[in-house]
């Protein structure tokens, strides 16, 4: 398909099926088009890549860079060529570094960071300051290959803060450092099936709507896995879609032959958490009707919403966490993700419980990690299984990544008055507000809204305000690839279908995190004029 001859037909053989990510690349060649013929300005909504960025823990790790290339110089020195650095003294070498360069941007955030870790968490001086130093280098392995210890220690104490992990409900919880939570969700998955927790063909549950590829790999020829969608179909006294799941909804978990629960929270595209009363029955059909259902909650948006609480905190035993900085840091680019796992867990157990023929060869896949392979815990695993084992020896993120990703959760961990977390989420409802006045529709305060996306609902909204005829009219009469046709098109603005997402087949997603505000309501009155062409086409019909 080319530029010159995109048209409705073609777009409308193609929508539903083909991921929407990769239909957002047709409806952004037809904007472009559409754009040159025009003054607009291309508005895509499409992606979730947030349009800022933390600039002060970047200032502090550039500059905490430029100390570890003095220290190189400092163990030796022969011009384009220095040596590694080495721990003794350099924490006083660094003290001496921040003396003398005051100026330097983010020189102060890097001293908060450093005597945070020497003075909230307990690290000796040297080995915390010759960690970072080294690792920002790179010149080393990462060893631990699952995690540097002390960056391992700030990260921990980062996820508790924020995702509210819980040590007095599920003990201790170990951290793989990965390539953002597209790098966790692959390494999982893998690890799952390597370790026969989930065979070909077995019944997993996803809730919905969700992230596009949760709903594309179980089928992909590897899985071929049985899926129970658990779907949002919850709406509030207004007909309104809360984007919760009713209770009906949640016991199939109850299901013991679902083995696995995938799930984002909050949800990706309407972005709302899960709401207590739904939290309180997953625990209870968990405690007492599939004790053995594994949970993969993927959190990433979840520092977008006042006291999130991850659903490792509420079922830590059953679940494995994973966590991206790149929406709440605008760090995409640098892929820094995380795996978290309770020392006690189900998958473990599960392991321990498989057949001796299968365990057998099991063992047989982890037996260079370890005289006794059964002994290799499953996050070890999914480490070694990310090099496909052979390879474990060179796993592990790259080492500056692992300090980056120390320094974002130091900074948050230092912002007692959580300053950084208000002007996220600040921005977040901001957009959210231009974007519905200028729908004309009233923003409900929910206090589970992380706000970084929404999903319009175009057929609830049709018949709220002109009733079922109209809305059956739409329906009848149109495609919601009309919609985005006509926004490409006609405004040069692109947004995604949320029936990609299996959300509302009329549903669109919109993205409030990477345009400037002013967009927002720009794509609301040019969404509307489209709604309000359709009324007026139905009028002409009574």
């Amino acid at each position: 398909m080319t530029g010159v001859n995109l048209n409705r037909q073609e777009l409308e053989n193609i929508y539903g099926q083909i991921s929407p990510f990769e239909f957002k690349n047709k409806l952004i060649e037809l904007a472009t088009i559409s754009n040159r013929k025009s003054t607009r300005t291309l508005l895509d909504a499409g992606r979730g890549n947030p349009n800022w960025v933390a600039a002060t823990p970047r200032e502090a790790f550039f500059t905490f860079g430029h100390f570890a290339v003095t220290e190189s110089r400092h163990s030796w020195d022969n011009g384009d060529l220095t040596g590694i650095p080495k721990k003794t003294g350099v924490y006083d070498r660094f003290c001496k570094f921040v003396d003398k360069n005051a100026t330097m941007p983010g020189i102060n955030t890097l001293k908060e960071i450093i005597d945070y870790g020497i003075n909230d968490l307990k690290f000796d001086a040297d080995h915390f300051l010759h960690e970072l130093t080294d690792a920002i280098i790179g010149d080393n392995y990462p060893f631990p290959d699952r995690m540097l210890v002390h960056i391992e220690k700030i990260v921990k104490e980062y996820l508790k803060t924020e995702m509210k992990y819980d040590l007095e409900k599920g003990g201790d919880f170990n951290v793989f450092a990965v390539e953002g939570a597209t790098a966790a969700m692959c390494y999982i998955f893998d690890s799952l099936i390597a370790n026969n927790l989930l065979l070909k063909g077995d019944k997993i549950a996803i809730m919905t709507p969700v992230f596009t590829p949760y709903l594309e790999i179980p089928h992909l020829p590897r899985y071929e896995f049985e899926v129970v969608y658990i779907n949002s179909d919850e709406v509030d006294e207004k007909g309104e879609h809360t984007w919760q799941c009713s209770q009906k909804e949640l016991e199939k978990l109850a299901d013991s032959d679902i083995k696995a629960l995938f799930v984002v929270n909050p949800s990706n595209p309407p972005s709302v958490a899960i709401c207590d009363k739904s939290i309180s029955k997953i625990v209870d059909i968990v405690n007492n009707h599939n004790p053995n259902l594994m949970i993969i909650s993927d959190d990433v948006y979840g520092t977008f919403v006042q006291g999130f609480r991850s659903l490792m905190a509420d079922l830590p035993y059953n679940t494995i966490g994973t966590y991206s900085y790149s929406k709440y840091f605008g760090v995409t680019g640098w892929r820094l993700g995380t795996i978290a796992l309770h020392e006690e867990n189900v998958f473990d157990k599960l392991i321990k419980n498989l057949p001796y023929s299968i365990r057998k060869r099991t063992n047989k896949r982890y037996s260079d990690m370890n005289p006794i392979p059964e002994n290799v815990p499953f996050i070890d695993r999914i480490v070694a299984d990310s090099r496909q084992v052979a390879l474990n020896h060179t796993a592990g993120l790259s080492t500056p990544q692992q300090v980056q990703m120390a320094f974002f959760s130091a900074f948050t961990l230092i912002d007692r008055k959580n300053e950084y977390k208000k002007k996220t989420m600040d921005i977040c409802i901001r957009r959210k507000q231009l974007l519905f006045n200028s729908l004309g529709l009233e923003l409900n305060n929910n206090p589970n809204d992380a706000c970084y996306y929404t999903e319009f609902d175009l057929l609830q909204w049709a018949e709220k305000n002109h009733g079922l005829e109209f809305a059956n009219y739409l329906k009848a009469n149109f495609k919601p690839v009309d919609i985005l046709f006509d926004l490409a098109q006609d405004s040069s603005i692109v947004l995604l279908g949320g029936g990609g997402f299996a959300g509302p087949e009329w549903s669109i997603r919109i993205s409030l995190a990477n345009l400037y505000d002013e967009a927002y309501a720009t794509i609301g009155i040019a969404l509307r004029r489209i709604l309000d062409d359709y009324v007026t086409k139905w009028k002409k019909t009574l």
